[in-house]
């Protein structure tokens, strides 16, 4: 899932803090606007992740144009892909048990088949991931 969220970068005294005004507690911050960028786009897509594995609707984003700002301030949109994080840090194998003709086993045994990655090979292909 992509997401794209406004968020309210504050510049401080040593970088920037970065806020979601749309995300309750999504917030981080950077040691300068390059590394605050890079951190938002990972908060984001670690809380909206969160959502989504906990089955919770996720708000939709406000309008760049509604949100206020001080001196210091200044807002950007952040896009993050939910799916792509989760092939980032969601890596824990899952055992899945299945049945396959005995025949086919033992060719595809035979020729050193590496069964798992058959089946992430055509679930990632299936999925169009």
């Amino acid at each position: 899932m992509r997401y794209v969220y406004p968020a309210i970068f504050t510049q401080e005294k040593n970088g920037y803090s970065v806020i979601f005004p749309d995300l309750e507690g999504c917030y981080t911050c950077g040691d300068d606007l390059k590394d605050a960028i890079y951190m938002a786009e990972d908060v984001l897509a670690f809380t909206l992740f969160d959502y989504e594995k906990a089955g919770r609707s996720v708000p939709a984003p406000g309008e760049l144009s509604s949100i206020k700002t001080l001196e210091n301030q200044f807002v950007n949109y952040i896009a993050c892909d939910t799916i792509e994080y989760q092939r980032r840090h969601n890596n824990k194998a899952v055992k899945k048990t299945l049945s396959i003709p005995e025949w086919l086993n033992e060719i595809a045994t035979a020729r050193g088949i590496n069964f798992s990655q058959v089946l992430q090979d055509a679930l990632k292909s299936q999925l169009g991931l």
